[in-house]
């Protein structure tokens, strides 16, 4: 079975989706692949406050978005699928477009067309008829909008616990299962 994951870290506020993803493989039979943008560089330093190399020692193997040639950015490197967690609009733009400036970008460009899962965690708001429109073109081109909002039916009493969830949600979407994930169980209240 492939174990192989791709994740990519932009520029937009929220690189603590990343990160933690990244925690949450880290000691699995899953193999992880990052690239981080030069905003998403930029962003973590300013929001996880962690040195660089503290994030990147997360993943097995690491990539800078300049080597456009690496193996993540061929068809014939088999992957689950990738994450893009902060996925910044201008990120999704670039996917949309199909019009590819970096290694991050072309690696989901790859994956949408070898038809592998590819999820953007995008994170922006308001949107404007723009972004809405790209985030409907990739859509129908495949790949799977998964914004991080928060869920209150689990009754948060932490940010950590927040952020624990939208991780646990996009990765459920591999079926990769969190222990501590909880999913809506419905309800037993009759209004």
């Amino acid at each position: 079975m492939n174990s192989r994951i791709v994740i990519g870290i932009s520029g937009a506020s929220g690189s603590i989706y990343g990160v933690r993803i990244l925690e949450a493989l880290k000691d699995t039979n899953y193999e992880t692949y990052l690239v981080i943008s030069r905003a998403g560089k930029t962003t973590i330093a300013h929001e996880v406050i962690e040195r660089l190399e503290d994030v990147t020692s997360l993943a097995d193997f690491y990539y800078s978005e300049e080597k456009i040639g690496e193996k993540i950015a061929s068809g014939s490197f088999k992957t689950l699928g990738m994450i893009i967690a902060p996925c910044s609009m201008k990120t999704m733009s670039e996917i949309a477009s199909g019009v590819t400036s970096n290694l991050l970008t072309r690696a989901a460009d790859v994956t949408l067309k070898e038809r592998r899962k590819l999820v953007l965690m995008v994170r922006e708001s308001p949107l404007h008829l723009g972004h809405l429109q790209n985030m409907l073109k990739l859509t129908e081109m495949g790949a799977i909008i998964a914004p991080p909002m928060p869920a209150f039916y689990i009754k948060p009493k932490s940010l950590d616990e927040i952020i624990n969830h939208s991780v646990g949600k996009v990765l459920d979407l591999f079926d990769i299962k969190l222990p501590d994930f909880k999913e809506w169980q419905g309800s037993d209240n009759h209004y």
